[in-house]
Parts: structure tokens; C-alpha cells; sequence
């Protein structure tokens, strides 16, 4: 079963720790300026894109709205750990839909949180009177930093892509509704479009979807209808690509005209889900001998979509940053028997590459993935090795880009991101 790392448990953590503090998961100069060059540059982009030498030339990484809590990574870390400069999008995960409308998922941590000088981009504290505050004006003066970085308000994820059935129902609404939250006057300079990631359309994630195939193009539809050209559209669709599975289940390949491009989420193939095993590496690039399930590795998952007429420069290869786990393991190699997820500093079977690289450091590679045995727990992550290799697949393939989840999973000198770009 594909379950994304998402907002399946922080999402909830985010909004428990915004009620305590009683609130409630890639632009200088202006919202005309910032948005009226984007067509331009998107579309020469996608034109050369299908060319070997400018595949890649997308980054986008996701930064997640709760991550400001326990983890403590800030908009400032972006620009510290060098990755600011490598990143050419930011989607900020994740807001809600509920009511068959967008809407703010932490109102707290977006907008009203007070930085301090040492945790603003800028370097100067916040002031309790100024218009906006929070993450949105963390991202504002990230921007201010670096002027072609363009960033898109996600919303959905796993915990709250529950909302997107009775969205579609109305799609002309939930598009007006979307468009109103993103280009509020208050940060409309912040945004430079919306990406979508409904888990999953017509198909079973934390909630089971009845939408109907046709669900998800009318809704991306429905939001280029009212976003316009001058605004990014984008969305993150399962990998899944097993015969009926959920790529089968939804019309991605008809919603693609109204897409600037699509994150497939090419990770979580496997994970301790399957409490006893078998182990298997949850992103691995290709298929091996031994693998759990077919078609359950990102080129099974590219040759798919392609196969389906998206082009290739509307595709980017996903990376994730952090790894999954196993304990109760004693075989080295993938394909061992297990007793339950291994231990996570916020989840079990979860934990980020900074720490697994010194932690249980890769001992083996499979399927274009590495792998780490130590003790009796089992994990599997990309390196910067295996980064670089799915790297030249993706040249290969002639992809858009890159996109990976999620920032704060990285090292504080961004190697992850370095070995990307």
C-alpha cells in the first residue's frame, strides 16, 4: 500500500500545537510583476525541456507548515543550508480543503507567529503591529532575496485531502474559493500559483474517494479556468502504477492540458506498513529481483504516465528526503522478515536523512536505492550517490524536473539538494 509521508500524523500535531497557542505538509516587486513574467519563462521551460540539456532545470521542494513547531526549521534555513539558490519553486504544504473550499490549515504558523531577528530570513524582528507575519512573510522576504524564486500554496495531503470530494462537486467553487485564499491582497505577492495533491482522486488514501474518474480533470479544470495563465497549476498524483491501481482509477492524462506539470510521488513504493516485512527500499528507481510488487519503482511509474500521452516536460521525478524502516530484521538484503516499524524521532518507520547518515549510515544499494542494516533494524534512503544516478535517469527521460519532500529532511549544508542540482 502507498502511503505518503505527508501530513498523515504532523498535520495533526501542527494544529494541536496552533490551538495551544491560540490560533486555531518551492516577490520583489509586486504581485504583477512577479506573476506576469511566469508564463514566459514556464513556457521556455517546457519548450526545452524536451532536450537532454535542459531536463532537470525545475527544483521544487516542499517546505511543511508545521516543521516551524517541533522540528524548528524555519524559511531562514533555506537560505543558510545554500539551498535557496538551487531551488527554482517552493510549495508550502499544506493547506486545508474542507466545506468544498481552500482554506488556511494554521492560521498561526502562516501568518500571525512573531520571528526574531536570529530566526527571520532578513535578520529584523518581527513588530506586533506589522500587516503580516508568520511563514507567508518569511517566504516574502525569502523571495525578496532571491526574485526568481516562485512559490505555490499546496493543498491537500495526506490527512486532509478528505475535502476533495464534496470540492468536486462544485469545482467552479472551489476554484473561486481557492483563488480568493491565494491571492489575498494581504500576501498575494507570495504566491505565484496553487498546486494540488489529492490523495488520491477516485481511489483510497486516508479516506476512500467516490468522485468518479472524470473528478480530477474537471476540478484542475475548474482552478486553470479561474488561476489563469499568468499563475503556476500544478499537482502532486500517486505512483502508483500497478494495473488498476490509482493511476488507472483518475484521468490524469486528460487533466494534463491544464497542469504546468505533475509531482509523481516516487517514493513510499514499501514501507513498515507491512509491519512483518518483506523489507524493501520505498523509492527504489528500478525494479530488482526479489521486489515485493511490480511496477512499484519510479521508472515503472514514469513509463507509465508517459505512456499515458504526458508529455515528458510536464513530468518531474520525485525524491524523498528521509528514509523508511524496519526493526526485528536480521537480513541484511532486501526481503527479510520483520516485527514492526522501526523507531522515528516524530514517527515510527520514519526518519530524516540527516539523521540516518551518521545513525545507520547505507550499507548496500538496490533498484537505484540504497540500504542500511545496523543493530536489528532495516532502513532504506537516497544518498547523495543515488540522488546522482536518478539524476541521469532523469535526463534521460527528458523530465521537467526535480521535486522532492521535504526540506527540513536535509542536512544543514543541504547536501541532498546539492547532489539535485
Amino acid at each position: 500500500m502507498h502511503i505518503p509521508h505527508r501530513t498523515r500524523f504532523r498535520a495533526l500535531v501542527s494544529a494541536a500545537c496552533a490551538a495551544v497557542l491560540g490560533a486555531g505538509l518551492l516577490a520583489g516587486a509586486g504581485t504583477a510583476t512577479a506573476k506576469s513574467s511566469a508564463p514566459a519563462a514556464e513556457a521556455a521551460v517546457d519548450a526545452r525541456a524536451a532536450g537532454a540539456k535542459a531536463a532537470g532545470s525545475k527544483v521544487i521542494g516542499y517546505f511543511t507548515e508545521w516543521g516551524t513547531y517541533d522540528r524548528k526549521y524555519y524559511v531562514k534555513n533555506i537560505q543558510t543550508s545554500g539551498s535557496a539558490t538551487k531551488l527554482t519553486h517552493i510549495n508550502y504544504a499544506f493547506g486545508n480543503v474542507t466545506g468544498g473550499k481552500c482554506a488556511i490549515g494554521d492560521n498561526y504558523a502562516a501568518t500571525e507567529r512573531t520571528y526574531t531577528a536570529a530566526e527571520s530570513v532578513d535578520g529584523v524582528a518581527d513588530t506586533w503591529d506589522q500587516p503580516l507575519r508568520g511563514t507567508f512573510n518569511q517566504l516574502r522576504e525569502l523571495k525578496k532575496k532571491h526574485p526568481n524564486l516562485k512559490v505555490l500554496w499546496s493543498f491537500g495531503g495526506w490527512t486532509w485531502s478528505g475535502g476533495f470530494g464534496q470540492a468536486a462537486q462544485n469545482p467552479a467553487a472551489f476554484a473561486q474559493s481557492c483563488y480568493d485564499l491565494v491571492e489575498n491582497s494581504k500576501w498575494a505577492d507570495v504566491f505565484d500559483g496553487i498546486d494540488i495533491d489529492w490523495e488520491y482522486p477516485n481511489s483510497c488514501g486516508l479516506t476512500c474517494d467516490t468522485s468518479g474518474r472524470a473528478a480530477f480533470k474537471n476540478l484542475m479544470k475548474a482552478l486553470r479556468a479561474k488561476f489563469g495563465t499568468n499563475n503556476l497549476v500544478t499537482a502532486a498524483i500517486t505512483a502508483d502504477a500497478t494495473a488498476g491501481g490509482k493511476i488507472d482509477a483518475a484521468d490524469y492524462a486528460g487533466a494534463a492540458q491544464y497542469v504546468n506539470w505533475y509531482n509523481p510521488m516516487t517514493y513510499d513504493y514499501f514501507g513498515a506498513w507491512d509491519a512483518a516485512g518483506p523489507t524493501a527500499p520505498h523509492s527504489p528507481l528500478t525494479s530488482y529481483s526479489g521486489i515485493p510488487k511490480a511496477d512499484m519503482h519510479s521508472s515503472a511509474t514514469i513509463a507509465k504516465l508517459k505512456g499515458l500521452g504526458i508529455p515528458a516536460s510536464k513530468l518531474l521525478l520525485g525524491i524523498g528526503f528521509y528514509g523508511r524502516g524496519w526493526t526485528g530484521v536480521t537480513q541484511a538484503a532486501p526481503g527479510g522478515t520483520a516485527t514492526g516499524p522501526a523507531a522515528g524521532t516524530y514517527e515510527q518507520g520514519i526518519e530524516d536523512y540527516k539523521v540516518l547518515k551518521t545513525k545507520c549510515p547505507a550499507t548496500g544499494k538496490v533498484g537505484g536505492t540504497a540500504y542500511a542494516k545496523c543493530g536489528n533494524n532495516w532502513w532504506s534512503y537516497d544518498t547523495p550517490a543515488t540522488i546522482a544516478s536518478k539524476m541521469t535517469y532523469k535526463n534521460q527521460q527528458g523530465l521537467a524536473g526535480t521535486f522532492f519532500w521535504e526540506l527540513s529532511g536535509d542536512t544543514a549544508n543541504g547536501e541532498l539538494i546539492k547532489a539535485i542540482k
